[in-house]
Protein backbone atom coordinates (compact mmCIF):
# COMPACT_ATOMS: atom_id res chain seq x y z
CA UNK A 1 0.00 0.00 0.00
CA UNK A 2 1.28 3.82 -1.15
CA UNK A 3 1.57 6.13 1.84
CA UNK A 4 0.90 9.85 0.87
CA UNK A 5 4.21 11.94 0.39
CA UNK A 6 2.94 15.48 1.18
CA UNK A 7 0.30 16.90 3.64
CA UNK A 8 -3.65 16.65 3.69
CA UNK A 9 -5.46 19.61 2.36
CA UNK A 10 -7.97 20.51 5.11
CA UNK A 11 -10.95 23.11 4.38
CA UNK A 12 -12.25 23.44 7.81
CA UNK A 13 -10.58 26.21 8.31
CA UNK A 14 -12.90 28.31 5.74
CA UNK A 15 -15.83 26.66 7.09
CA UNK A 16 -16.51 23.74 4.64
CA UNK A 17 -18.50 21.03 6.67
CA UNK A 18 -18.58 19.18 2.81
CA UNK A 19 -15.71 18.22 0.60
CA UNK A 20 -14.64 15.27 -2.04
CA UNK A 21 -11.58 13.83 -2.30
CA UNK A 22 -9.23 10.53 -3.36
CA UNK A 23 -8.81 7.63 -1.00
CA UNK A 24 -4.87 7.67 -0.79
CA UNK A 25 -4.35 5.25 1.98
CA UNK A 26 -6.51 2.88 3.64
CA UNK A 27 -5.06 0.35 6.80
CA UNK A 28 -6.23 -1.22 9.64
CA UNK A 29 -6.09 0.47 12.70
CA UNK A 30 -7.50 -1.70 15.62
CA UNK A 31 -10.66 -2.72 15.23
CA UNK A 32 -11.44 0.04 12.03
CA UNK A 33 -9.21 1.30 9.31
CA UNK A 34 -7.74 4.47 8.73
CA UNK A 35 -8.60 5.90 5.54
CA UNK A 36 -6.60 9.08 4.45
CA UNK A 37 -7.98 11.33 1.82
CA UNK A 38 -5.98 13.50 -0.41
CA UNK A 39 -8.46 16.59 0.83
CA UNK A 40 -11.35 17.23 3.74
CA UNK A 41 -13.54 18.96 5.84
CA UNK A 42 -13.24 16.75 8.99
CA UNK A 43 -11.58 18.68 11.12
CA UNK A 44 -9.13 15.80 13.08
CA UNK A 45 -8.06 16.09 17.11
CA UNK A 46 -4.40 16.60 17.16
CA UNK A 47 -2.84 14.45 20.10
CA UNK A 48 0.19 16.80 20.78
CA UNK A 49 -2.43 19.53 21.70
CA UNK A 50 -6.23 18.18 21.74
CA UNK A 51 -7.81 20.91 22.54
CA UNK A 52 -11.38 20.89 20.09
CA UNK A 53 -12.08 17.26 19.59
CA UNK A 54 -13.01 15.66 15.82
CA UNK A 55 -15.95 16.36 13.87
CA UNK A 56 -19.05 14.35 13.78
CA UNK A 57 -19.08 12.71 10.15
CA UNK A 58 -20.23 10.55 7.58
CA UNK A 59 -17.83 9.64 4.58
CA UNK A 60 -19.40 8.34 1.13
CA UNK A 61 -17.23 5.87 -0.98
CA UNK A 62 -18.01 5.98 -4.72
CA UNK A 63 -21.56 7.56 -6.64
CA UNK A 64 -24.49 6.72 -7.48
CA UNK A 65 -25.81 3.49 -6.66
CA UNK A 66 -23.00 1.68 -5.97
CA UNK A 67 -21.86 4.51 -2.97
CA UNK A 68 -21.74 3.12 0.28
CA UNK A 69 -21.84 5.95 3.24
CA UNK A 70 -20.23 5.39 6.61
CA UNK A 71 -19.58 6.82 9.92
CA UNK A 72 -16.44 8.64 10.35
CA UNK A 73 -16.26 6.81 14.27
CA UNK A 74 -12.79 8.96 14.77
CA UNK A 75 -10.68 11.75 12.88
CA UNK A 76 -7.30 11.97 13.93
CA UNK A 77 -3.96 13.84 13.22
CA UNK A 78 -1.57 10.96 11.47
CA UNK A 79 1.77 11.18 9.99
CA UNK A 80 4.03 9.12 7.34
CA UNK A 81 7.99 8.92 6.51
CA UNK A 82 6.68 6.70 3.78
CA UNK A 83 7.46 3.59 4.99
CA UNK A 84 4.55 3.77 7.94
CA UNK A 85 1.79 5.45 9.37
CA UNK A 86 1.57 6.39 12.58
CA UNK A 87 -1.74 7.35 14.28
CA UNK A 88 -2.08 10.24 17.21
CA UNK A 89 0.01 10.07 20.24
CA UNK A 90 2.20 7.41 18.30
CA UNK A 91 3.74 9.92 15.84
CA UNK A 92 7.56 10.55 16.70
CA UNK A 93 8.00 13.84 15.66
CA UNK A 94 7.11 17.61 15.64
CA UNK A 95 5.06 19.00 12.77
CA UNK A 96 6.79 20.12 9.95
CA UNK A 97 9.41 17.74 10.41
CA UNK A 98 11.73 17.16 7.52
CA UNK A 99 10.50 14.31 5.22
CA UNK A 100 7.55 13.52 6.65
CA UNK A 101 3.82 14.23 5.71
CA UNK A 102 1.08 15.00 7.95
CA UNK A 103 -2.34 13.63 7.17
CA UNK A 104 -5.91 13.56 8.69
CA UNK A 105 -6.69 10.00 8.74
CA UNK A 106 -10.30 8.89 9.31
CA UNK A 107 -11.34 5.68 11.12
CA UNK A 108 -14.40 3.93 9.86
CA UNK A 109 -15.56 0.09 10.56
CA UNK A 110 -13.60 -2.59 8.99
CA UNK A 111 -16.84 -3.41 6.94
CA UNK A 112 -16.24 -0.70 4.82
CA UNK A 113 -13.42 -2.32 3.36
CA UNK A 114 -14.83 -3.17 -0.09
CA UNK A 115 -15.58 0.49 -0.55
CA UNK A 116 -12.74 2.48 0.93
CA UNK A 117 -10.05 0.92 -1.96
CA UNK A 118 -7.36 3.65 -2.89
CA UNK A 119 -7.97 5.79 -5.57
CA UNK A 120 -11.66 6.01 -4.88
CA UNK A 121 -13.73 8.80 -4.51
CA UNK A 122 -14.63 9.93 -1.12
CA UNK A 123 -17.27 12.56 -0.19
CA UNK A 124 -16.93 14.03 3.49
CA UNK A 125 -20.17 15.35 5.41
CA UNK A 126 -19.68 16.72 8.42
CA UNK A 127 -22.39 17.48 10.74
CA UNK A 128 -23.41 21.68 10.80
CA UNK A 129 -25.05 21.73 14.65
CA UNK A 130 -21.96 19.81 15.71
CA UNK A 131 -19.52 21.93 14.66
CA UNK A 132 -20.95 24.93 15.12
CA UNK A 133 -21.47 24.47 18.71
CA UNK A 134 -17.35 23.30 18.95
CA UNK A 135 -16.62 26.49 16.84
CA UNK A 136 -18.63 28.84 19.50
CA UNK A 137 -17.02 27.08 21.95
CA UNK A 138 -13.63 27.28 20.76
CA UNK A 139 -14.04 31.48 20.36
CA UNK A 140 -15.32 31.53 23.32
CA UNK A 141 -12.02 30.03 24.78
CA UNK A 142 -9.86 32.28 22.86
CA UNK A 143 -11.66 35.15 24.38
CA UNK A 144 -12.24 33.50 28.28
CA UNK A 145 -8.18 33.37 27.94
CA UNK A 146 -7.55 36.71 26.45
CA UNK A 147 -9.75 38.31 29.65
CA UNK A 148 -8.38 36.26 32.35
CA UNK A 149 -4.87 37.74 31.00
CA UNK A 150 -6.78 41.32 31.59
CA UNK A 151 -7.87 40.49 34.67
CA UNK A 152 -4.60 39.28 36.18
CA UNK A 153 -2.74 42.00 34.40
CA UNK A 154 -1.71 43.53 37.88
CA UNK A 155 -0.61 40.17 39.57
CA UNK A 156 2.75 40.57 37.92
CA UNK A 157 5.85 41.81 40.04
CA UNK A 158 8.26 40.96 36.48
CA UNK A 159 7.51 41.58 32.98
CA UNK A 160 6.69 38.66 30.93
CA UNK A 161 5.58 37.63 27.35
CA UNK A 162 2.39 39.06 26.29
CA UNK A 163 -0.66 38.03 24.98
CA UNK A 164 -2.35 39.08 21.74
CA UNK A 165 -3.71 42.37 23.36
CA UNK A 166 -0.46 43.00 25.60
CA UNK A 167 -1.81 41.61 28.61
CA UNK A 168 0.78 39.73 30.64
CA UNK A 169 0.25 35.92 29.04
CA UNK A 170 -0.95 34.16 31.98
CA UNK A 171 -2.59 31.67 29.28
CA UNK A 172 0.44 30.98 27.79
CA UNK A 173 2.83 30.39 30.89
CA UNK A 174 0.31 28.48 33.21
CA UNK A 175 -2.11 26.46 31.07
CA UNK A 176 -1.65 22.81 31.20
CA UNK A 177 -4.53 21.49 29.60
CA UNK A 178 -7.54 23.13 27.06
CA UNK A 179 -10.59 21.20 26.03
CA UNK A 180 -13.13 22.32 23.94
CA UNK A 181 -16.81 21.02 24.30
CA UNK A 182 -19.63 22.13 22.64
CA UNK A 183 -20.78 25.80 23.15
CA UNK A 184 -18.00 25.39 26.24
CA UNK A 185 -14.44 25.01 26.98
CA UNK A 186 -12.98 24.15 30.10
CA UNK A 187 -8.99 25.01 30.88
CA UNK A 188 -6.71 24.15 33.85
CA UNK A 189 -3.85 26.31 35.28
CA UNK A 190 -0.78 25.84 37.42
CA UNK A 191 0.74 28.05 39.58
CA UNK A 192 3.62 26.92 41.16
CA UNK A 193 7.50 27.45 41.83
CA UNK A 194 8.42 28.56 38.26
CA UNK A 195 5.74 30.96 37.99
CA UNK A 196 6.51 32.96 40.88
CA UNK A 197 9.66 33.08 39.68
CA UNK A 198 8.31 34.27 36.67
CA UNK A 199 7.07 37.38 39.03
CA UNK A 200 3.42 35.72 39.48
CA UNK A 201 1.74 36.48 42.68
CA UNK A 202 -0.55 33.84 43.66
CA UNK A 203 -2.68 36.09 46.19
CA UNK A 204 -4.48 37.18 42.82
CA UNK A 205 -6.34 34.09 43.15
CA UNK A 206 -7.84 34.53 46.41
CA UNK A 207 -11.03 36.28 45.79
CA UNK A 208 -12.48 34.40 42.98
CA UNK A 209 -15.75 36.21 43.13
CA UNK A 210 -13.68 39.40 41.81
CA UNK A 211 -11.33 38.07 39.45
CA UNK A 212 -14.43 36.13 37.75
CA UNK A 213 -16.28 39.75 37.96
CA UNK A 214 -13.77 41.61 35.95
CA UNK A 215 -13.53 38.38 33.70
CA UNK A 216 -17.43 38.70 32.69
CA UNK A 217 -16.91 42.93 32.20
CA UNK A 218 -14.39 42.46 30.12
CA UNK A 219 -16.44 39.85 27.88
CA UNK A 220 -19.26 42.11 28.32
CA UNK A 221 -17.61 44.75 26.03
CA UNK A 222 -16.09 42.63 23.48
CA UNK A 223 -19.37 40.61 22.68
CA UNK A 224 -21.06 44.34 22.70
CA UNK A 225 -19.17 45.19 19.91
CA UNK A 226 -20.16 41.97 17.48
CA UNK A 227 -16.29 41.93 16.42
CA UNK A 228 -15.99 39.78 13.23
CA UNK A 229 -13.85 36.33 13.45
CA UNK A 230 -11.42 35.19 10.96
CA UNK A 231 -9.13 32.27 10.66
CA UNK A 232 -6.04 33.52 8.76
CA UNK A 233 -3.81 31.04 6.89
CA UNK A 234 -0.91 31.16 4.71
CA UNK A 235 -1.59 27.84 2.53
CA UNK A 236 -4.00 24.64 2.45
CA UNK A 237 -2.44 21.90 4.04
CA UNK A 238 -2.63 20.85 7.46
CA UNK A 239 0.64 22.30 8.78
CA UNK A 240 0.10 25.41 7.03
CA UNK A 241 0.00 27.86 9.79
CA UNK A 242 -3.52 29.57 10.84
CA UNK A 243 -4.38 31.97 12.96
CA UNK A 244 -7.71 33.24 14.83
CA UNK A 245 -8.31 36.75 14.09
CA UNK A 246 -10.62 38.95 16.21
CA UNK A 247 -11.36 42.59 15.85
CA UNK A 248 -11.77 43.41 19.44
CA UNK A 249 -12.18 46.93 20.61
CA UNK A 250 -8.65 47.10 22.20
CA UNK A 251 -7.19 46.27 18.92
CA UNK A 252 -6.93 43.10 17.19
CA UNK A 253 -6.29 39.77 18.66
CA UNK A 254 -4.42 37.29 16.46
CA UNK A 255 -3.33 33.10 18.19
CA UNK A 256 -1.77 31.01 16.66
CA UNK A 257 -4.69 28.63 16.27
CA UNK A 258 -5.76 24.89 13.97
CA UNK A 259 -9.25 24.45 15.46
CA UNK A 260 -12.70 26.14 13.62
CA UNK A 261 -14.58 29.52 14.73
CA UNK A 262 -17.76 31.31 14.57
CA UNK A 263 -17.73 34.26 12.15
CA UNK A 264 -18.28 36.83 14.69
CA UNK A 265 -19.25 37.63 17.75
CA UNK A 266 -22.81 38.44 17.12
CA UNK A 267 -23.49 34.93 17.43
CA UNK A 268 -23.50 34.90 21.31
CA UNK A 269 -25.77 36.51 23.76
CA UNK A 270 -23.06 36.15 26.68
CA UNK A 271 -20.42 33.97 28.28
CA UNK A 272 -20.75 33.03 31.85
CA UNK A 273 -17.63 31.94 33.27
CA UNK A 274 -16.78 29.88 36.59
CA UNK A 275 -13.78 29.70 38.47
CA UNK A 276 -12.42 26.86 41.04
CA UNK A 277 -9.21 26.93 43.03
CA UNK A 278 -7.24 23.69 44.53
CA UNK A 279 -4.45 23.15 46.09
CA UNK A 280 -2.37 20.30 44.54
CA UNK A 281 0.92 19.28 45.66
CA UNK A 282 2.14 22.55 46.79
CA UNK A 283 0.88 24.15 43.60
CA UNK A 284 -2.17 26.23 42.98
CA UNK A 285 -4.61 24.68 40.30
CA UNK A 286 -6.93 27.37 39.01
CA UNK A 287 -10.06 26.25 36.41
CA UNK A 288 -11.79 28.42 34.03
CA UNK A 289 -15.03 26.72 32.56
CA UNK A 290 -16.49 29.37 29.97
CA UNK A 291 -19.72 28.21 28.59
CA UNK A 292 -21.19 30.55 25.69
CA UNK A 293 -25.15 31.58 25.19
CA UNK A 294 -25.67 31.53 21.67
CA UNK A 295 -27.78 34.15 20.19
CA UNK A 296 -31.41 34.09 20.25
Amino acid sequence: MSLPVTDTRVTYPSGALVSTGTVLHVEPAGDHLAVVLDETACHPVDAAWPDQPADTATITFGAGTSAEEVAVIDCVVAASDGTQLYLGADIPVKKGTEGWAFLVAHLVSTEAARSAVEGATARIEVEAPTRHALSAGHTGCHLASLALNTALADAWRKEVVPDALGAPDFDALACESSRIAPNASTDRYRIGKSLRRKGFDPAALDDLDALGSRIRNTLDGWLDSGAAVRIDREGELLTDRRSWHCELPGGPAVIACGGTHVASLRQFSSIAVWLEREDVDGAVVLSMVSTVVPAG
